[in-house]
């Protein structure tokens, strides 16, 4: 699963003037289609670093200790295109190129919890 983040700063045109974020959103359906699922995200709560792009991996992936890759600050076509590019290629699993890897983070705790806890995109479903 592929989580955009589109609340808070990502997506925002006053931020990021002159960026076309509803490319970017249908360039990741279009480009992921088959590989992965693509999921909205009104806020991730990691605005400093937006736009956001969550790489969730899959449950075998999770069952065997990978945890979700954030990527921030993802505002070219190019990093969008590396992004899905890698998706494609097995990401999370698969090694990433070095554009996805600099714009790799690490989020707060508050920030995962948006994707850790029962109920949310990809916590555990009670």
């Amino acid at each position: 699963m592929v989580v955009v983040c589109r609340g808070g700063d990502c997506g925002n045109r006053s931020k990021h003037p002159g960026f076309d974020h509803a490319a970017q959103l249908a360039a990741v359906r279009e480009g992921v289609q088959g590989s992965a699922t693509v999921a909205v995200s009104k806020c991730l709560d990691a605005c400093d670093m937006s736009n956001v792009v969550v790489v969730v991996p899959g449950q075998v992936q999770r069952d065997a200790g990978m945890t979700p890759v954030w990527l921030g600050n993802v505002l070219t076509p190019d990093a969008t295109d590396d992004v899905v590019g890698w998706i494609v290629a097995g990401g999370p699993a698969a090694e990433p190129p070095s554009l996805v890897q600099i714009v790799t983070f690490t989020p707060t705790r508050l920030s995962r919890r948006e994707l850790d806890e029962p109920g949310t995109l990809s916590g555990p479903q009670h």
